[in-house]
C-alpha cells in the first residue's frame, strides 16, 4: 500500500473517531438535561404530562428507549397503576443498555419492579428481576449503595417468604453494610432515612412470616438508625413520631408472637403516646397488633375510622380493599359482640362487592386500551427514529465523502478521483437501501412480537389476581396454595371463602390449556364464590354450577373440581368431589376413598352427591391437580403418585407453606428442565 494511501485511511479514521466521540458527548449531556426535565415534572405531580415529554425526548433522541420506560413507569407508579408501571418497568428492563446512565436507570428499575412484585407475593419473579440485576452491578462496577441496599433487601424478603432462611439472613446482612456506607458517606441526613424504612421491611418480613424472635432483632435496630437520625441538624421532625409509633407497634405483635402480652402491650402504652396513633391512618396501623391480641371491642372503634383512612389515602372500594381491611373490620365487631355493627359492615361489602368486581374488570379494560394506545405512540417513535437515523446517516456519508474527496483532489486527477467518488457513493447507497430494508423487517417482527407478549402477560397478571395470594391469619387455620399456569395463562383454579366460622375452599382442573381454559376458569371460580356467599353445602353448588355451565357449552368444556366446606367450630367438612383426582389426607398419608361424581359442564341435570367427614380438626388435607403426579421430565418419566406420598410422609414438613414449596421444588427438579406439560396447581390445609 502506498504512502499516500496509508495517510488518507489514518485521516478517514481520526475524522470519523472525532465524530463518533463528539456524537456520544452531545448525546449523554442532552439526555443529563432530558432527565432533569422529567424529575421536575415529577416534583409538580404531574405524570401524563411526564409520559407525554419522555416521548417526545426519545423521538429526537435525546434519551435512550430504556431511559423512556423507565419515566413512563415512574409516572404511572405513582399514579398508583401499578400494573402498567410493571409492564414498562419490563420494557425497560427488557432494552439494551448502551451506556453508563442506562445502567443506573437499570438498576433503579430492577428496584421498583421487583418491590411491586413482592408486594404481589410473587417472590419467584421479583427474585428474576432483583438477582441478575445486583450481579449485573457486581460486573460493570455501576450502582450507587443505596441501589444494591434496595434490591438485597427485596431479595432477602423473597427467599423468607419461600423458606430459605439462610439465604435471606445473608441478603438482609449484605444490604445493611451497603445501608451503612450511604449513610456514613451522605451529606445529608437521606442515607439515614433510606436505612430506617430498609429496616422496617424486614421486621415486616420476619413478622409476616411469624419469626417473631429475628424480628426483634431488626426492630431493635430500626430504633437505633431512627435514634441516629434524630440526632442530625438536618433531621425532618414530623418524621420521627410516626416511625416511632411503627415500631412500637411492630415490637407490640412480635411480644405477643411470643406470647409476651405484658410487654406487647407496653409496646402498645407507647405507641399510644405517640401523636400518630390520633390519626385516621394510625389508628387503622394500631389494629395490626389488636387483632392479633384479640383486642377486638379496641380494634372495632378503630375501624369507625377506617373510611377517614382511606380517603387520605386515596383509595376506593375494591377487591383488595375488602379483604385487607373490610373484612377485619367485620370480623373485630363480630368477635366484640356488637352485631348490629357487623351486619352493617357485612351488608356493606355485599354492597360494594358487585362494584369491586366491575372496577377491577374496568380498570384491567382501561390499562390494556392505555398499552394499544402506547403501542401506537412507540410505532410513531419508533418512525421518527428511523428517520433520524437516516439523516445521521446521510451527513456522516456526506462529510466523509466530502473529506475524501478534498484528500483525493491533492493526491489524484481530478478524473480518476470523480470516477472513484461516484462508485463510493454508489454502493453506500446500496448499502443503506439494504441496511434500511433489514431494519424495517426487523421492526416489524419486533412490535408484533412485543405487542403479543404484552397481552398475554397483561392476561395472566389479571388471572393471578383472581386467586389469592394471601390466607386466613387465624390459629386454628394452617392453610397455603400455589398455581403456576403451563402456558402464559392456564385452567386451573383454587379459592377460598371465610364466611364467620364456615371455611370454604375449592381447587380444579379445566379441560384445555391457555386463552380458553382460563375464561372457563374465571367464570367457575366466580360461581363457586357466590353460590358459596349463600351458605350452599358442596354438593349443591356443584348441582348448580353444572346446570349453568353446561347451557351453551357448544366447545364441550369442563372442569374437574374439589370442593369442600369446614366448620372451624366442630371441625365436620362437607365435600364433594366432581371427577378430579382424590385428596390426600392424615399422618401416614393416604389417599381419601371418594363418591365418583362426573366433571361439571358436560352433562345437564346430574344431581352431585356429597360427603362428610364428621371432624378433620388435625388431620392435614392436601388436594391438587394432575399436574403434579404426571409431571413428566425429558424422558417422559411422570412425578407418580407414591412420590407424592414419600414427601408427604416427611415429618420436617410443619405446616401448609414448606409442604406446597417442597413439593413445588421437587417437580422442577424432576422436570430437570423439561417444559411443563400441563398446568399445577396445589392446596394444603390443617385445621388445629
Amino acid at each position: 500500500m502506498s504512502k499516500t494511501k496509508q495517510l488518507t485511511i489514518l485521516v478517514l479514521l481520526v475524522l470519523l473517531s472525532m465524530t463518533g466521540c463528539n456524537e456520544v458527548k452531545r448525546r449523554e449531556i442532552r439526555s443529563t438535561r432530558a432527565d432533569s426535565v422529567l424529575f421536575d415534572i415529577g416534583v409538580k405531580m404531574k405524570y401524563e404530562r411526564m409520559r407525554a415529554v419522555a416521548d417526545s425526548f426519545e423521538m429526537a433522541g435525546d434519551i435512550s428507549a430504556l431511559n423512556a420506560n423507565r419515566w413512563r413507569g415512574v409516572s404511572f407508579y405513582h399514579q398508583g397503576q401499578y400494573r402498567m408501571a410493571e409492564i414498562y418497568y419490563r420494557k425497560a428492563l427488557e432494552s439494551e443498555i448502551k451506556s453508563s446512565q442506562d445502567q443506573l436507570s437499570y438498576n433503579k428499575c430492577a428496584r421498583r419492579l421487583s418491590e411491586i412484585l413482592l408486594v404481589k407475593g410473587d417472590y419467584e419473579g421479583a427474585l428474576q428481576v432483583a438477582v441478575p440485576a445486583v450481579k449485573q452491578m457486581d460486573e460493570t462496577h455501576i450502582g450507587s449503595d443505596i441501589d444494591y441496599a434496595i434490591l438485597l433487601n427485596n431479595i432477602g424478603c423473597c427467599q423468607l417468604n419461600l423458606g430459605r432462611d439462610e439465604e435471606a439472613k445473608e441478603s438482609f446482612l449484605k444490604a445493611r453494610a451497603h445501608y451503612a456506607n450511604r449513610w456514613q458517606s451522605d451529606s445529608t441526613g437521606r442515607g439515614f432515612q433510606e436505612a430506617v424504612l430498609g429496616t422496617v421491611y424486614t421486621s415486616q418480613a420476619y413478622i409476616k412470616m411469624r419469626r417473631y424472635q429475628e424480628s426483634i432483632y431488626w426492630i431493635d435496630r430500626t430504633e437505633m438508625l431512627l435514634g441516629m437520625y434524630r440526632q442530625r441538624s438536618d433531621a425532618r421532625k414530623e418524621y420521627f413520631d410516626e416511625y416511632q409509633g411503627r415500631i412500637e407497634i411492630m415490637r407490640a405483635i412480635a411480644l405477643e408472637g411470643l406470647r409476651k402480652s405484658k410487654e406487647a402491650g407496653e409496646a402498645y402504652q407507647r405507641y399510644l403516646e405517640t401523636r400518630y396513633s390520633k390519626t385516621a391512618v394510625g389508628r387503622i396501623l394500631g389494629n395490626d397488633y389488636l387483632m392479633v391480641a384479640k383486642r377486638y371491642r379496641e380494634a372495632a372503634d378503630n375501624y369507625r375510622f377506617l373510611d377517614q383512612a382511606l380517603g387520605e389515602w386515596g383509595m376506593e372500594p375494591s377487591l383488595d380493599i375488602i379483604q385487607q381491611y373490610m373484612l377485619p373490620k367485620y370480623h373485630a365487631n363480630a368477635e366484640a359482640g356488637r352485631r348490629d355493627s357487623a351486619k352493617f359492615v357485612g351488608e356493606y361489602i355485599l354492597a360494594v362487592l358487585d362494584t369491586a368486581i366491575i372496577e377491577q374488570k374496568n380498570s384491567a379494560m382501561a390499562e390494556l386500551a392505555t398499552l394499544y394506545d402506547t403501542q401506537g405512540k412507540e410505532a410513531e417513535i419508533a418512525q421518527k427514529e428511523m428517520k433520524l437515523t437516516q439523516q445521521r446517516l446521510i451527513g456522516t456519508g456526506v462529510a466523509l465523502v466530502l473529506s475524501l474527496a478534498f484528500f483525493l483532489i491533492y493526491i489524484f486527477h481530478k478524473r480518476k478521483a470523480a470516477m472513484k467518488l461516484e462508485a463510493a457513493h454508489n454502493r453506500l447507497e446500496e448499502a443503506h437501501a439494504k441496511l434500511k430494508t433489514a431494519y424495517d423487517q426487523l421492526e416489524e417482527t419486533t412490535q408484533i412480537k412485543e405487542r403479543i407478549q404484552s397481552e398475554l402477560r397483561i392476561a395472566r397478571d389479571i388471572q393471578m389476581s383472581m386467586v389469592p395470594n394471601v390466607f386466613p391469619d387465624r390459629e386454628n387455620i394452617d392453610m397455603y396454595a400455589a398455581m403456576t399456569p403451563a402456558k402464559e395463562v392456564g385452567g386451573d383454579l383454587y379459592g377460598y371463602q371465610l364466611l364467620g366460622d364456615e371455611l370454604y375452599f375449592c381447587l380444579g382442573d379445566v379441560s384445555g390449556k391457555g386463552v380458553p381454559a382460563s375464561l372457563f376458569m374465571a367464570q367457575a371460580n366466580r360461581m363457586f364464590r357466590t353460590l358459596g356467599s349463600e351458605h350452599m353445602k358442596p354438593a349443591a353448588i356443584a348441582t348448580r354450577m353444572n346446570n349453568a355451565l353446561t347451557e351453551n357449552n357448544d366447545q364441550g368444556m369442563f372442569v374437574t373440581m374439589f370442593m369442600g366446606l369446614i366448620n372451624l367450630k366442630t371441625g365436620r367438612m362437607d365435600y364433594c368431589n366432581a371427577g378430579h383426582n382424590p385428596p390426600i389426607y392424615g399422618f401416614p398419608p393416604k389417599f381419601m376413598e371418594i363418591e365418583s361424581n362426573a366433571p361439571i359442564g358436560l352433562w345437564p341435570g346430574l344431581e352431585f352427591v356429597g360427603e362428610t367427614i364428621e371432624d378433620i380438626r388435625g388431620i392435614p388435607l392436601f388436594i391438587y391437580s394432575d399436574g403434579l403426579n404426571e409431571a413428566e421430565n425429558k424422558e417422559q418419566v411422570q412425578f407418580g403418585d407414591d412420590r407424592i406420598l414419600e414427601i408427604l410422609n416427611d415429618q420436617s414438613l410443619d405446616n401448609a407453606k414448606r409442604v406446597v414449596l417442597r413439593l413445588m421444588d421437587e417437580v422442577n427438579k424432576h422436570r430437570n428442565g423439561a417444559d411443563p406439560n400441563d398446568d399445577l396447581t396445589m392446596m394444603c390445609l390443617l385445621i388445629k
